[in-house]
């Protein structure tokens, strides 16, 4: 169930009232913010994934396989990191979404707003209500 007129006239004023009194927080909250932690956290990633090559060699250079698996199991958890935050990462070209800017574009329907509308729709069905 989308929002009402009244709900995104209230969501859109409480937005500009975010930018007026701390822009800082409102702009880290836009998106580029978000870009460069997740950039962090992929270089991050690329180096523990180094570190777990290096634990990898050792251990096999030791003859010891415990430090060999604990190596495989550092890549393998720093590669699933780098992916994900790889692929989360808005991209450096996109607008993200919310700002005032985004009240003189076209609302797109994203799918985790899709979720929480289902979700509300289920539990006023549920409960009986309108």
């Amino acid at each position: 169930m989308p929002l009402s007129e009244h709900e995104q006239r209230m969501l859109e004023q409480m937005e500009r009232a975010l930018y007026a009194e701390d822009p800082k927080f409102a702009t880290a909250l836009e998106g580029s913010g978000l870009r460069t932690y997740t950039r962090r956290r992929v270089y991050q990633a690329v180096a523990g994934f180094l570190v777990g090559i290096a634990l990898l060699m050792a251990g096999m250079v030791a003859k010891q396989v415990w430090l060999s698996v604990v190596g495989f199991l550092v890549m393998l958890g720093c590669a699933v990191l780098a992916v994900t935050g790889w692929r989360k990462a808005p991209k450096p070209g996109e607008q993200p979404a919310g700002g005032p800017q985004a009240s003189h574009q076209p609302r797109q329907k994203r799918s985790m707003m899709d979720r929480i509308e289902q979700r509300w729709q289920r539990r006023r069905d549920e409960q009986g209500g309108h």
